[in-house]
């Protein structure tokens, strides 16, 4: 039996381990229940101590505990270290003596804490400043102060949640349904929050106090109060007016998880005169990066998918006239934008386009996470409002069912017809958040459901949203994405729909979404929801061509070096283009996909590599020269299992092109192209620059009927003025 410790079980459950070493973990607990019982502990004491230290460690508190207690960088693994927890367990004692630690564990989240509150002068200044209970404080009351001294804890009541209540206490209804003891004579008493009532405003890793929802500031600044302690040996309850103390940043765990990506590296023709790769529809990496510009933040290098971002645009690429061809094939090259030395090669295909009301009927499976950790309004909530969009767009053909998973997966609804709106809705309204994660046994219902509903002749699928923190139950990769690659082999895809912050796991909702032959978004808004889910309902729905792989072979004569920008984790080996059995991208009806690579022609100009000592014994004799490079694409239908292939030399020609004569959709395409390299740090765009993108995206805006060109442009400027800032 594998042995693993509790300090590795904490690093886990944290997000804090790397992929190799949270693979190893995953594999020591996923045939070990004691392994699996003591992860799940440390998961749930992890998310139960969040929930309360979030509102309660903001509050005033001595400089040496706040140095303690302050955040290090996300990509610290402090986790790992034992001083570390003993330094935070030490600072848990620190609270708690101050009065500040509640019983909280005993109350749910909407429920009242009791707090005692000390009179004060209508003049005094509350702000920063917050009463405390020192060690040995009784000992130093002065007389005055005595008169303020709460009863004797002997003299009190032990309520059913475990507070000290005076017996001269009336239990009130307050605001929101919660309580507050309001007894007739003594110390004041209120009820304040047990947590704050909103988390819409506050990012996934705070770095701006300012940017905190204004609840927080509130009940940070106002709270003058301790909660009555139970009685100890040799000390009286007692209260005395701390000084002016700074105010401490809350701490917001980041369990965000990203595949981990390197640039495609630039390559001799000579040498590896081929390139393969699988296309990808996928747009989750632009919403996602957006998100991360509303809190202030720019986004984690691996966060950024540089293909996803500029497929996440459409462009005006030729439409095929039959579905016998299920895309056109369109080809262009100019200067790069970032390196006039280089040529820019753009690949672009665009599937044939199918009207709303011809689109086949679908059997849709809504498989929603309601745990506990899409509690926030960026999550469920958003979920909700964006799936409510999509079940007013489906029609009497189309069938629905929703299944839902927390620490059990159950069937919310079972299928219906998808004019039953109410009936949707209805269970749509009635979805909320709490427990744990059990996203394998959600999964497996959820294909009970669509195997129940199943269309033949249609489209079936399964609709995952979730902000991914799949903890509980099956929760190993590779065992889930084996699953929904058995049932896609059925006729059963899935895609997923990522929500929030702070422990989103980007990287399986991509993994599952490209096993299930279906599509990944993120969610941010809900017009993003509206875009996803109605705009473009039959492309996300509706598959016209299966495993769409793309071969360039390069002419040496002709073409010297190449990088693919972008497509990094979608890479194929040479041999798997003719290998049917090798899963890839699907293209959707209407769909766009854009492939750019960087060229440095024979000639030599803007060469990055080296020729080789012996290059000229091993050089074997060009082809024709009038081609530039033979592009080769293999693609299935739906239902059929071998792959067809369409091949397109390109002209030589396509070099002499000049910037000038560049389309729109081309050099917006540059722009969005080079804005991604810039964020993952540039290492091919030179002296490129955040404002030379700006003026190169507003000078192509072309057709741009819903703005999103325009949106574009204005959130570089908002991460070049990030970036400027010390």
């Amino acid at each position: 039996m594998t042995h693993i410790d509790d300090i590795a079980l904490m690093a886990y459950a944290d997000g804090e381990l790397s992929a190799d070493e949270a693979r190893a973990v995953q594999n020591a607990f996923k045939d070990d229940s004691e392994i699996r019982a003591r992860l799940q502990s440390f998961q749930a004491t992890g998310e139960l101590l969040e929930k309360i230290y979030v509102p309660v460690l903001k509050e005033a508190v001595p400089e040496a505990l706040q140095k303690v207690v302050e955040r290090e960088p996300a990509e610290s693994k402090h986790w790992r270290r034992p001083k570390t927890w003993a330094a935070m367990a030490a600072s848990v004692a620190v609270i708690a003596s101050a009065g500040i630690i509640t019983r909280e564990l005993m109350l749910k989240p909407e429920q009242a804490v009791l707090v005692e509150t000390t009179p004060i002068d209508a003049g005094a200044n509350i702000s920063g400043s917050a009463p405390y209970i020192p060690p040995a404080a009784s000992q130093n009351i002065p007389p005055a102060a005595s008169q303020n001294i709460p009863p004797a804890a002997s003299q009190m009541d032990m309520s059913e949640n475990g507070w000290y209540i005076p017996e001269s206490a009336e239990m009130r209804p307050s605001v929101g349904g919660s309580y507050s003891a309001r007894p007739s004579t003594g110390p004041a008493y209120s009820a304040m929050p047990a947590q704050p009532e909103s988390y819409a405003d506050m990012p996934a890793q705070s770095d701006s106090y300012a940017a905190m929802a204004p609840q927080y500031q509130s009940y940070a600044a106002k709270r003058m109060a301790s909660p009555i302690l139970p009685p100890m040996a040799g000390l009286t309850p007692s209260i005395q007016q701390a000084p002016e103390l700074p105010m401490i940043e809350p701490i917001v765990r980041n369990r965000e998880i990203y595949q981990d990506i390197d640039d495609n590296p630039v390559k001799r023709v000579i040498e590896t005169p081929v390139s393969t790769f699988s296309i990808d529809v996928d747009t989750g990496s632009y919403a996602n990066f957006r998100r991360f510009l509303e809190y202030g933040k720019l986004p984690p290098m691996d966060a950024v998918r540089v293909e996803e971002m500029i497929n996440y645009f459409n462009y005006s690429y030729p439409v095929p006239q039959n579905r016998e061809t299920p895309f056109m094939v369109t080809t262009d090259m100019v200067p790069a934008f970032w390196n006039l030395d280089l040529k820019l090669l753009r690949i672009g295909l665009k599937g044939y386009e199918v009207a709303d009301d011809q689109r086949p009927a679908a059997n849709l499976v809504f498989l929603i996470d309601v745990s506990g950790s899409m509690d926030d309004p960026a999550k469920l909530p958003l979920l909700k409002a964006s799936l409510k969009l999509l079940a007013g767009k489906l029609g009497e053909h189309d069938r629905i069912s929703i299944v839902v998973y927390a620490g059990q997966a159950g069937v919310v609804l079972e299928p219906v017809s998808g004019k039953d709106k109410a009936a949707i809705v209805s269970a749509i309204d009635h979805l909320s958040a709490g427990g744990s994660t059990a996203g394998g046994a959600g999964l497996r219902l959820a294909y009970e459901m669509a195997s129940k509903g199943y269309i033949k002749d249609g489209i079936n699928r399964i609709l995952l949203a979730t902000d991914g923190d799949f903890n509980v139950g099956m929760s190993d990769i590779d065992e889930l994405k084996q699953l929904v690659a058995d049932k896609r082999k059925g006729g059963i895809s899935l895609s997923t729909l990522g929500f929030g912050a702070g422990n989103y796991n980007d990287a399986l909702m991509e993994q599952i979404a490209d096993v299930g032959d279906g599509n990944y978004a993120y969610i941010d808004s809900l017009r993003e929801g509206r875009k996803v889910l109605v705009g473009e309902l039959t492309s996300t729905l509706m598959t016209i061509a299966r495993d769409v792989k793309i071969q360039v072979e390069f002419n040496p004569s002709v073409v010297a070096e190449y990088r693919l920008v972008g497509y990094e984790n979608r890479m194929l080996r040479r041999e798997d283009f003719g290998n049917d059995k090798v899963d890839a991208g699907d293209l959707g009806a209407g769909h766009t996909v854009t492939a750019l690579y960087e060229l440095v022609l024979a000639d030599g100009k803007g060469a990055r590599m080296e020729p080789l000592r012996y290059e000229k014994q091993a050089t074997v004799k060009a082809g024709n020269t009038d081609e530039l490079a033979y592009v080769r694409l293999r693609y299935k239908l739906p239902g059929e299992d071998k792959s067809r292939l369409i091949e397109v030399p390109l002209a030589a020609s396509l070099a002499e092109k000049s910037l000038e004569n560049a389309s729109s959709d081309l050099r917006f395409a540059g722009a969005v192209a080079a804005f991604g390299q810039i964020l993952r740090g540039g290492t091919y765009t030179g002296d490129f620059s955040y404002d030379d993108v700006v003026t190169l995206a507003r000078g192509a805006f072309g057709e741009d009927p819903n703005g999103y060109r325009r949106e574009f442009a204005d959130l570089v400027e908002i991460v070049r003025d990030l970036a400027s800032t010390p």
